[in-house]
């Protein structure tokens, strides 16, 4: 089997789905208006998973390459959008905090590039589902492009994106502001609700996310 072959054998069996409300933001307009959860500005984040008008947000600061992210993902997060994404209780923000290696930068503006084709969350998906445990290298410009082969994109338009580097300056954005909100390592979260907002560190278990957000539904 061919790796093209195989990374789509990969997106039929791997790709969870989501439910999103895009926003598409060009990186080189930094006067777009801010959208803030809490004291925190997620504008040129991800589109929303979930109701936009939830009661409660996770806003998470991750990197595609970190791999307790990538626990989280695997690990916490499926039972959290069945129990509170899915059922409208909670949205969820993902905010780039992308400086783990050099590929790192790369992989958001390529998430960025699939959400000009409405495929922001299932190129997310395929991101972590797909991550492997060295620090760069898997996943570098070629990989990239694979993986938005494997998602049946117009690869034109794509690869266009992605090698003029359109997004570079709206990633550079969002590790700014994951750092300036106090983020400090991936991933990092900060749940915010109507009255209260409380930061979490690390790939901690779901019992820990509901406690959290049950004190503020």
């Amino acid at each position: 089997m061919n790796k093209k072959a195989a990374i789509i054998g990969i997106v039929i069996i791997a790709i969870a789905a989501g439910i999103a409300v895009s926003f598409s933001v060009d990186s080189e307009d930094m006067s777009v208006p801010q959208q803030y959860h809490g004291d925190i500005s997620t504008a040129l984040g991800s589109p929303i998973l979930g109701d936009p008008n939830a009661a409660v947000t996770i806003v998470e600061f991750g990197d595609y390459q970190c791999h307790a992210c990538h626990a989280w993902f695997l690990h916490t997060k499926p039972a959290l959008t069945k129990d509170y994404i899915d059922t409208g209780k909670v949205n969820l923000v993902f905010v780039d905090l992308a400086f783990l290696g050099r590929d790192s930068p790369k992989a958001a503006q390529a998430s960025y590039c699939a959400l000009d084709q409405d495929m922001y969350w299932e190129y997310h998906d395929l991101l972590y589902h797909t991550q492997e445990p060295q620090i760069d290298s898997w996943a570098g410009t070629e990989r990239l492009k694979a993986l938005a082969f494997a998602l049946n994109l117009d690869m034109e338009q794509f690869d266009q994106c992605l090698d003029s580097g359109k997004y570079s300056k709206r990633v550079q954005t969002n590790t700014g502001e994951a750092r300036k909100a106090g983020a400090r390592s991936t991933p990092t979260f900060f749940i915010v609700g109507p009255d209260a907002e409380q930061k979490i560190v690390g790939a901690q278990p779901y019992s820990i996310f509901q406690q959290v957000i049950d004190s503020m539904i």
